[in-house]
């Protein structure tokens, strides 16, 4: 099979227990092998859209979430997921960075660096 580019999500696996004082346990998320080039065209209107600061900061969460759920990571989680299991102080950057991966190829260094571990 070919080596497509691919990027990566994780969120919190045992949100209760964590808020309990548990131990953090982290589940990784891989984009599908194939993304169409569709999404990459959609990708770039979500951009434009908040760009335009034409929405609030809740619609624009709402709208990346939505988005990394459904589009990027076709279903695998659902945006609630999104909410209650990404870790809150990096959560929009994060958010956007899934974006960028589908807008323009960008990988987040975490992943390059998990891939090269890997490989």
């Amino acid at each position: 099979m070919a080596n497509l580019k691919r990027n990566m999500i994780e969120l919190v696996k045992n949100p209760e227990e964590v808020r309990k004082g548990g131990e953090v346990e982290l589940e990784k998320y891989w984009t599908p092998a194939f993304i169409p080039f569709s999404i990459v065209r959609d990708a770039i209107g979500l951009e434009a859209e908040l760009e335009s600061g034409e929405m609030s900061e809740l619609d624009m969460m709402d709208k990346l979430a939505d988005f990394v759920a459904t589009n990027i990571y076709a279903g695998q989680f659902a945006k609630e997921d999104i909410y209650e299991r990404l870790h809150a102080p990096d959560a929009v950057e994060t958010l956007q960075e899934q974006v960028l991966f589908v807008a323009r190829g960008q990988q987040s260094d975490s992943t390059k660096k998990f891939l090269e571990r890997k490989n």
